[in-house]
């Protein structure tokens, strides 16, 4: 399915491999959970779409990561990617690691990823920031401080949503 050239055949076969991954989780079962993430990786280019990364990538190698943090510099080989969608798989993964309150591979990838040129990058990159947010505010307002002139205005757009409205206006006025 995932090689179909049918995007709905492509985001099935894409989920179906997400249930797959949270039986063999439920069961513990190791070497099934690693063959399945590393079909998914080998999968990446094909997952061509903002839906079929966001809607599969914290469940299957978010999921792995909180796991496995040993394994994270995975992460940083698709941020090193030339392909956009590795580039997202690498930001939106973070949502579950976010979920776990561990956000030190979201800041340092949200910097590698600070100048990127891409709206979906930028989009991705603020959501992630407000996840943070939403779970530490001050990780997010910290990492603001910091960052918040360089950011995208797209990404601190997205960052700030769940921020109070001086808040919002301080780090908006920092970006003029």
């Amino acid at each position: 399915l995932v090689h179909s050239e049918w995007h709905e055949a492509r985001f099935a076969g894409f989920l179906l491999m997400t249930e797959l991954y949270k039986k063999v989780r439920k069961r513990k079962d190791e070497s099934a959970q690693r063959e399945i993430i590393d079909t998914y990786v080998s999968l990446i280019p094909r997952g061509n779409n903002w839906d079929l990364v966001d809607c599969v990538c914290p469940h299957l190698l978010g999921e792995w990561l909180v796991d496995h943090p040993d394994e994270r510099k995975i992460l940083y080989e698709l941020a090193a990617s030339d392909n956009l969608w590795a580039k997202r798989v690498s930001l939106v993964t973070n949502w579950m690691l976010v979920r776990h309150n561990q956000f030190e591979d979201l800041k340092k990838l949200a910097v590698i990823h600070i100048n990127h040129p891409h709206d979906l990058i930028h989009k991705a990159l603020g959501w992630m920031l407000r996840e943070m947010g939403k779970r530490d505010e001050t990780e997010l307002t910290d990492f603001l401080d910091q960052y918040a002139t360089q950011l995208h205005r797209t990404a601190l757009r997205y960052s700030l949503e769940k921020l109070s409205a001086d808040k919002k206006q301080y780090y908006m006025k920092l970006k003029s």
